[in-house]
Order: structure tokens, then sequence, then C-alpha cells
């Protein structure tokens, strides 16, 4: 039998009201938040606010938050999903993921920005030819940061499906890299 998780103690210390283990809590997890919710909707903008809902939704929640194995950084990971799938559901009227990427940028801006977009571009175009348990993996494991283990709780998956689905997501990127040269 798994052991269970420990709880980072500034879980416990941010439930009983402490705003600075909140305000750590937040430190921590925010950037990595924030980069997944900007693979889920493109618009910087738009995950910064989503970033906002989800840690009001955090604040609302945590009183209630209870150890059950699922690491506090993979909670919050299910959070900002289901936020973003709740934004894209709301934004149907929006254009495919294939118009998005060719889409040019309202707002032209420096350089740095413009190579970002581009780089958020590339890793959508390559996300876009995984399966949806393939994707999530991904950018759970490289751009939540999450381990195998952890995403395996989050998913409700073995930890060896998830290091399959992760194996098969890379080979399926690599073998369609190498087929269009």
């Amino acid at each position: 039998m798994a052991e269970p998780v420990t709880t980072d103690p500034r879980v416990a210390l941010a439930r009983a009201g402490d705003d600075g283990a909140f305000a750590s809590l937040y430190d921590e997890y925010s950037p990595r938040l924030y980069r997944f919710l900007l693979l889920r909707v493109q618009e910087p903008a738009d995950a910064e606010d989503l970033l906002q809902r989800v840690f009001l939704k955090v604040i609302e929640a945590l009183p209630a938050f209870e150890d059950r194995g699922l690491p506090f950084g993979a909670w919050l990971f299910r959070i900002a999903r289901n936020a973003a799938i709740d934004f894209e559901r709301s934004h149907r009227s929006t254009a495919p993921l294939d118009a998005l990427v060719d889409r040019p940028v309202e707002t032209p801006g420096p350089e740095v920005l413009a190579e970002q977009s581009l780089a958020r571009a590339r890793v959508r175009e390559a996300l876009a030819l995984l399966t949806a348990e393939q994707r999530d993996v991904v950018v759970y494991r490289f751009i939540g940061g999450l381990t195998p283990a952890e995403i395996g709780r989050l998913m409700g998956k073995r930890e060896g499906t998830v290091r399959a689905l992760q194996f098969r997501a890379i080979d399926r990127k690599s073998t369609r890299l190498n087929s269009s040269h």
C-alpha cells in the first residue's frame, strides 16, 4: 500500500487563516499555474484572469481541503484545469486550435512578446498531435512540474501508466518530426 502524502505545513497554516503561509503557496505555485493556463487559453490576459479565479476558488475551498493522498499542487492543478475547461466552454465561439495558432497577435509588442507567442504556438501545435490523456500528462509533467506519481493520483492512473503515456507522447512527436523532414 502506498504511503500517504504528507501535506505541506503551509497548507495547514493557510487553512487556519495565516496570510503569510497562503502568500508563500501562491508565490510557489502561481508561475507554474499561469504557464499551464496560458497554454490552455492562449491570451496572457485570460490566463491572468483565470489564475486569479483559481486562487479565489482555492481561498473558498481551502477550509474544506483534506489530505487524501493527493498533493496540494495536484489539487491546485485540478482546480486550474477545471477553470480552463469552464473558460473554454464559455468561449466556444472562438476559433478552433489551428486557427488560433495562425491568428495574428492583436497588439504588436516587443520582440520578446512575439517570440513567446511563437513558442506558445509551437507548443500548442505539438500538443494538438497528442491524445487528450497524453496532452494532460505532458502539460502536468513539463509545464506543471508534477511527478509521475502526483500525475497518477491526479488522473486516477497508475504511475506506470502515466510514464507510458508520457513516453508515447514523446515518441509520437518525434515520429511526426522525423516524417515531416
